[in-house]
């Protein structure tokens, strides 16, 4: 019989913080059920996955009664089967989601990790962000500060660049200066990689600790899933939100336009092409909820391993897993 490592076994987290864990999730159960948010529970198997070029999704062949076998990808987020649910005619719902992504791992990142995301039906990009406040403040139980502050303020107060205006060259040549050359390797061709690796490396460090930054107004390059406004310049309605330098969330008012959603996945897949990454299946599920008309709606994904990390003050990701990828 082989002697087994007795050092892995155990949890990596206190059952104090089990405890802490399981009275989040209760009180955001209660937070959501006083305001008649539905919890809903989608698969995390699905046929198609994330076309981000930014995502790379784990999969694996599911085949029975000697079909040819059929390649799933564990989803990267609960967001497009919870749209489909939109579009049948949920109503808001919410959901606490195991999400998976190759790849990631360290300080702030598991491949394996649980996100609470929701949907509000009716809800602007601005009402949704005051629902975030609300349970930050629940979830922390005590009234935090928060500023609101536009993506481009950031750039211009802490860096002196308009991210509107700038070249990939333009944060290239900003980045060697700083000694960080390496980010001609790691933003490649993309001017959105480009302004994401500018703003973690040089403007989210900065923020100032015990403040709740809601960040909006995001670059078009940097839209994803989101509307677009009609201001000069154009910006994406899209919102972070961080805290202590941590990214918590990431929230959009929701994109319901099935042409633009299909346009925005073929982009996403031509820079996959490009880059030589792995192809994968555009949602043609996403895209024909989208068609049969999905509500106008707010949507929002935060990070709850993230959270309790912020909570307890723990230093790294392992800390408030159970078992983290190295016990698993």
């Amino acid at each position: 019989m082989a002697v087994k490592d007795d050092k892995q076994w155990p949890p990596t987290c206190s059952a104090a913080l089990l405890h802490q864990r399981a009275e989040l999730y209760q009180a955001i159960r209660t937070f959501f059920l006083e305001k008649n948010v539905l919890e809903v529970d989608t698969p995390i198997l699905s046929s198609a996955t994330s076309c981000d070029a930014n995502l790379d999704s784990f999969s694996t062949l599911f085949g029975r009664d000697g079909l040819a076998q059929q390649r799933y990808y564990l989803q990267t987020s609960p967001e497009f089967s919870m749209k489909r649910l939109l579009a049948s005619g949920s109503g808001s719902i919410f959901q606490i989601a195991k999400s998976f992504r190759q790849g990631e791992s360290g300080r702030f990142h598991n491949p394996e990790f649980s996100l609470l995301e929701w949907y509000r039906v009716g809800f602007s990009m601005t009402e949704l962000i005051e629902e975030v406040v609300e349970l930050l403040m629940l979830s922390f139980n005590e009234n935090l500060a928060f500023r609101t502050v536009p993506y481009a303020q950031l750039f211009v107060q802490m860096i002196g660049i308009n991210p509107h205006k700038a070249t990939l060259d333009e944060l290239l040549e900003f980045a060697e200066k700083q000694a960080n050359p390496e980010a001609v390797h790691i933003c490649g061709d993309s001017l959105a990689n480009g302004l994401d690796y500018v703003f973690s490396q040089y403007i989210q460090p900065k923020l100032k600790k015990g403040l709740i930054y809601i960040v909006t107004d995001y670059p078009v390059c940097l839209a994803m899933l989101a509307k677009l406004s009609g201001d000069a310049p154009q910006t994406a309605k899209r919102f972070e939100v961080y805290f202590n330098n941590v990214e918590l969330a990431n929230g959009y008012e929701e994109l319901t336009d099935a042409a633009i959603q299909e346009q925005r996945f073929h982009e996403d897949l031509a820079e996959r092409r490009q880059l030589g990454v792995q192809q994968v299946p555009m949602d043609n599920n996403l895209i024909a909820a989208l068609e049969a008309g999905m509500p106008n709606c707010s949507g929002v994904a935060l990070g709850l391993d993230r959270l309790l990390m912020l909570i307890t003050g723990a230093s790294s990701i392992d800390e408030v897993l159970t078992f983290p990828i190295n016990r698993a």
